[in-house]
């Protein structure tokens, strides 16, 4: 008889990882899929084979890379269930993920799904009765099981069919580490990363940059969610500049630019980049704000902008 498979939705953190040694442990096959798009996990673009062979080689398990930018970015324009506390669809982007995690079951054979999520660790997609709501949602009632909590919720499908033993489950709950670092230890697992502050759309300065520039433009495309990140912002109506704040901001705003933008610095001085995505008839406003942030000029009475075009 083979292995039963299980599908780990991963995100690179300590849950996720823990979740995946929990079932490795009772002899399953873990399969781990990271969802990419530009607001997370982004650098694994077109690096699906080395984050397999990471995966294999660290954790004993194989890994998937799928990007799911254009479904994101659609759903981002206006998430049925709303913003968390800026821009950020925390339980419709679970419910999407969960959703393409069901896709790509069929693909690789997996019996099941599996998340590191805990009860009660996340304010907006992990209390209890959301979880169950987004599981509905997302079309995966009774196929997915969160090891990590599991004793706090009603036996799923790969348990009731004894693909995986619910007494070695656990009942961890709430915001605390400290079960999740013992069991860390008991799995002999050191190098993990520091819990952070979540995702990038949280942040109140992306997240309104964010809300700003889906008023004005209606939608985002993958490019200009990656600029979305970089810079600084000069957005209103028919008028949006980014500007760099170092050196490789300067080289991937060029690098991002399309023929029809124009990338200015101001002439004659080392400083920032400036991209002009709309507003091509507002020349002295980009001088202007150049001028401001570049430290050399800002004593001269008169400047020049310089355009020029990334070189190959």
């Amino acid at each position: 008889m083979s292995r039963a498979r299980g599908l780990l939705l991963f995100s690179g953190g300590l849950d996720s990882l823990l979740a995946g040694k929990v079932l490795q442990a009772q002899g399953i096959e873990v399969w781990a899929v990271r969802f990419i798009t530009p607001f997370f996990h982004w650098g694994w673009r077109g690096r699906e084979e080395e984050f397999d062979r990471l995966m294999r080689e660290k954790y004993g398990f194989r890994g998937i890379v799928r990007d799911i930018s254009e479904e994101y970015l659609e759903m981002l324009k206006a998430p049925p269930h709303g913003y968390g506390s800026a821009a950020n669809p925390c339980i419709d982007c679970k419910i999407l993920m969960l959703r393409k995690a069901r896709e790509v079951m069929s693909e690789v054979g997996a019996d099941f799904l599996a998340t590191g999520e805990v009860v009660g660790q996340r304010p907006m997609s992990q209390r209890r009765h959301i979880m169950r709501h987004i599981e509905k949602e997302a079309g995966v009632e009774g196929i997915l099981l969160r090891p990590l909590c599991a004793k706090h919720l009603p036996p799923t499908e790969p348990e009731k069919k004894g693909l995986v033993d619910r007494e070695k489950l656990y009942d961890f709950r709430g915001r605390g580490r400290k079960p999740q670092m013992r069991l860390a230890r008991e799995f002999g697992i050191t190098d993990y990363p520091t819990p952070a502050g979540g995702c990038i759309l949280t942040d109140p300065t992306i997240g309104e940059r964010i809300l700003r520039l889906l008023e004005l433009r209606g939608g985002l495309s993958v490019r200009e969610a990656e600029l979305a990140l970089l810079g600084r912002h000069f957005v209103e109506e028919g008028f949006w500049l980014v500007v760099g704040r170092k050196e490789a901001e300067n080289r991937r705003l060029a690098e991002l630019a399309r023929p029809e933008d124009r990338l200015f610095k101001i002439r004659g001085v080392p400083g920032p980049t400036g991209l002009l995505v709309e507003g091509q008839g507002d020349l002295e406003k980009v001088k202007e704000i150049l001028k401001r942030y570049t430290p050399k000029a800002r004593d001269l009475s008169e400047v020049e902008l310089e355009e020029f075009r990334e070189r190959s």
